[in-house]
């Protein structure tokens, strides 16, 4: 479950092509399955069918991509149309406006991004290319260049589209029940803002940038507890503003390439709402190198909570009375979930440490690529392994088979979302 897990940069910005004439109609239709988790034998079997469609004209362009999508999603059959990105705009020699459904990429370090606050994610549609995950919202997007190398970016998202989470798959406990989303509601107040300035020069490239707004990751409150006569508690799904302030640089070394990310998240009301993570300082160091064909990417993800108290577990005063007995059961209820929330967002301790490898080689004439990613996270002991081998059939033909296993002490994140999320996958995908 941690955000964005092995996402990489394949929605960066694109420049819109010259005429429809050099861009017709693309797409692919593919196959995939996964399965094999310890509680779900087919956790997601599908087909799909996707459109994409670029055009520019002298200073206005569009670009979209539809999916359509049938199968079973956790024992659970559906008939999905998605619509990946919708959007139009103007481009000029110091001015784009972009507008409609979009997908942007904020930050520079691989998989984990601190200050990429833009983007939802369906963390339960699997496949083995994590950037299908990251959902497009709508909004309002505006590029001012100073010059060749530095440009203003602005964005305006009017309604909150929040990432997908699915706890209800989860073994939390038999008398545990989650209530549907309750989204804000859609008015000025609740819309989202973003901005960033970034510069790129041939030594060095950086950006600043600043998010307030309703965060797409989100955890949950309990919304009742029930003792008597049948113990059942209630969770509900709640979502939180915050304010971001971040940057980023990468630095190439020789054939060595050094980037960094950090971010302040700064939230209010986080000492008496469980849902709401304490303010903190998120940062990612990494280093990319090609070893004779093999590219390899390792990184330090770290996190430092501020104001951190930990909770305190709760003591049964009384054994022998039933009113202190009753106490003590809703004040561990409470204990577990606020607890479950720390875990969720990396603050069970004042301080988070985590690495993460990512190595991969293509042979063959690149017609075959092997990938490995790998993910440790020494404060909670959790772990993600994940190898894909991908061939190229032909120019419009691959296939691709991979393993996606995450583990944890029990009760941990990984712990509970590894039977359902893990899971052998394989398919084939058709380009045109």
């Amino acid at each position: 479950m941690a955000q964005g897990l092995f996402e990489n940069t394949l929605y960066e910005d694109q420049k819109p092509v010259e005429s429809f004439a050099n861009s017709p109609l693309k797409g692919y239709i593919r196959g995939s399955a996964w399965g094999g988790a310890q509680r779900y034998d087919y956790s997601n079997v599908f087909g799909e069918f996707a459109l994409q469609a670029k055009f520019s004209g002298e200073k206005s362009f569009f670009s979209g991509e539809l999916r359509v999508i049938e199968g079973y999603f956790f024992d659970e059959h559906k008939s999905i149309l998605r619509l990946k990105e919708a959007y139009g705009g103007y481009t000029g020699k110091k001015l784009d406006l972009f507008a409609g459904n979009q997908i942007v990429s904020w930050g520079r370090t691989d998989g984990f991004n601190p200050v990429n606050n833009i983007n939802p994610v369906d963390y339960f549609f699997l496949t083995p290319d994590p950037d299908d995950q990251i959902l497009s919202t709508f909004m309002i997007r505006s590029k001012f260049r100073f010059s060749f190398q530095t440009e203003l970016e602005t964005l305006i998202i009017p309604v909150y589209n929040p990432s997908i989470y699915r706890y209800n798959l989860f073994d939390m406990g038999e008398n545990a029940v989650f209530n549907n989303a309750v989204l804000p509601s859609s008015k000025f107040s609740n819309s989202s803002f973003a901005a960033r300035i970034k510069t790129e020069l041939p030594s060095i490239g950086f950006s600043l940038s600043w998010f307030s707004g309703y965060d797409p990751f989100y955890g949950f409150r309990t919304e009742s507890i029930q003792l008597f006569p049948v113990t059942e508690i209630t969770y509900q799904p709640d979502f939180y503003k915050k304010n971001t302030i971040g940057g980023d640089f990468e630095l190439p070394v020789k054939k060595w390439i050094l980037r960094m990310e950090a971010a302040v998240n700064i939230t209010d009301n986080y000492k008496n709402n469980m849902h709401i993570p304490n303010p903190d300082l998120y940062y990612v160091t990494g280093i990319e190198h090609n070893f004779r064909g093999c590219m390899a990417i390792l990184q330090y993800i770290g996190r430092y909570t501020f104001d951190f108290r930990a909770l305190e577990i709760p003591v049964l005063a009384d054994p022998f009375n039933q009113q202190s007995q009753l106490q003590y059961a809703e004040e561990m209820i409470l204990y577990e979930s606020s607890l479950f929330n720390r875990k969720i967002f990396h603050q069970q301790k004042e301080r988070n440490h985590a690495f993460m490898i990512s190595l991969n080689r293509s042979f063959a004439y690149e017609t075959v690529r092997t990938e490995l990613s790998l993910y440790y996270n020494i404060t909670s002991d959790e772990y993600i392994i994940r190898p894909t081998l991908s061939w190229n059939i032909s120019d419009d033909l691959a296939a691709f088979l991979g393993v996606s296993l995450m583990k944890g002490p029990e009760n941990s994140i990984f712990d509970k979302a590894g039977d359902v999320l893990n899971g052998l996958f394989a398919g084939m995908k058709y380009s045109f």
